[in-house]
């Protein structure tokens, strides 16, 4: 493993974190330009590419002109496997992750010393954001290995100067023993399992509010307003969005500000940010809903040049900083389900379900098909074991969730009220839907 990344002083912002639109925006032309020409003159397929659209590096002088360039998709990442897209010899590359793979080849990413210092700074940024310094502890919670988030939370924390404790994924019990034990401050982790440590936490006997913990940077899956709310009564903490994804960088390319909570700022000055309208790939204005898409703008290892993420969510102003934001990830155009004509996603049926009391953030979507007919079953744990050992509350529950699902999504749904702990608990990532069809 490399050496963790030097500390720095957190007594003052970055300055591109607070320098005006026009400073910013001469500053990612600026890296633009760098990119685009490191990558054209260092990966074939980016040459290729370029030269197939009739346009070359020279041609693109300000932001707008990165609409005349083509996309990059997870298709051609998977394409040049394992390490057809590197910009740098291997000699100069220093650890590599990769997806998971489960939906076909895994996508492979390099990472230059520089690379390693870059994204340190982002998450120690990012934690800053949160209201962290150095004065705090941070259990980091996220799986470390080829996944980006273990060891990209933890040496962001360690540049900031915080006291990491590097627990990963997993052994549950044991985690809500060092957050007993080792008092965190901060403890950053996919919302899902949160949910199951804090599950463990009661089982024990223990009320999450009284621990020091008092900080969650939630990130690595698509989670509501209405999870935040609570996840924040449950715990006693300030619930936060991190967002990133592997293939631009790890955790921290945006993180939402504690004093705003109003979505991930974008930090700009390395990740540059467009919606396109999924269908089209024409960009939108701010403020339209549609497909994120990234070019990195000083990443070497491996530089993604106009990268389609599959997220859809829409660009809005700068708020706690001069950064543009993102909303809410609604989820990905990837975990879309249609179903009987209508596109659903599975937040939408998470943000239902959490208005009702008598239910818990435990669920599953079940997708099948009786003829022609697409079927949609929900089972969801019942919040207390009391509810769960009354057959009436139980129907009355689902009976409420069925209609709100029916009213504000406009699909007809079967549900069941099962048992307490009878849903499978993700370790990381959280797989929500079944589709059998």
């Amino acid at each position: 493993m490399n050496q963790p990344a030097t500390r720095i002083d957190t007594a003052t912002l970055d300055p591109l974190e607070t320098a005006s639109v026009d400073e910013l925006r001469a500053t990612q032309v600026k890296r633009l330009k760098w990119s685009l020409k490191h990558a054209y003159d260092n990966v074939p397929f980016y040459r290729q590419s370029f030269d197939k659209a009739g346009i070359h590096p020279d041609d693109i002088q300000t932001l707008a002109d990165l609409a005349k360039l083509p996309f990059t998709t997870k298709a051609d990442l998977r394409d040049n496997y394992p390490f057809g897209m590197l910009a740098t010899p291997m000699s100069e590359i220093v650890r590599i992750h990769a997806s998971s793979g489960t939906t076909g080849q895994p996508t492979v990413v390099g990472y230059t010393q520089k690379d390693i210092d870059v994204w340190s700074d982002v998450v120690a940024r990012s934690i800053r954001a949160a209201g962290g310094s150095r004065n705090d502890k941070v259990h980091v919670a996220y799986g470390y290995g080829l996944f980006t988030g273990g060891l990209g939370a933890h040496y962001g924390a360690e540049r900031l100067g915080c006291a990491v404790i590097p627990m990963s994924g997993g052994q549950t019990e044991k985690q809500v023993q060092l957050i007993r034990d080792f008092a965190p401050d901060i403890i950053m982790v996919t919302p899902s399992y949160m949910l199951n440590i804090a599950d463990e936490m009661e089982r024990q006997g223990i009320d999450p509010r009284t621990l020091p913990l008092r900080t969650g940077i939630f990130g690595a899956e698509p989670w509501t307003d209405s999870m935040r709310t609570a996840l924040e009564q449950r715990l006693g903490i300030d619930a936060l969005d991190i967002y990133g994804l592997s293939e631009v960088m790890g955790p921290g390319v945006g993180m939402e500000c504690l004093e705003t909570k109003d979505g991930p700022t974008i930090w700009e000055d390395h990740f540059y940010p467009e919606i396109i309208d999924p269908v089209s790939g024409e960009v939108l204005p701010d403020g339209e809903y549609g497909e994120l898409v990234f070019t990195t703008l000083t990443k070497e290892g491996l530089p993604v040049i106009r990268y389609r993420t599959r997220d859809l969510t829409r660009l809005l102003p700068g708020t706690a900083r001069p950064m543009r934001r993102i909303d809410k990830i609604t989820g990905r155009s990837d975990d879309m389900l249609i179903i009987r004509g209508v596109n659903v996603f599975p937040t939408q049926i998470e943000e239902q379900l959490l208005k009702i009391a008598s239910l818990s953030p435990h669920y599953e979507i079940e997708v099948s098909r009786q003829g022609n007919m697409d079927m949609v079953r929900v089972r969801v744990e019942a919040n207390h074991h009391d509810i769960a050992r009354d057959p009436a509350a139980c129907e009355d529950a689902a009976k409420q969730l069925q209609h709100a699902i029916k009213t504000y999504i406009g699909i007809s749904t079967q549900v069941e009220v099962c048992q307490v702990e009878s849903v499978m608990r993700s370790l990381g990532k959280a797989r929500r839907v079944k589709d059998l069809r």
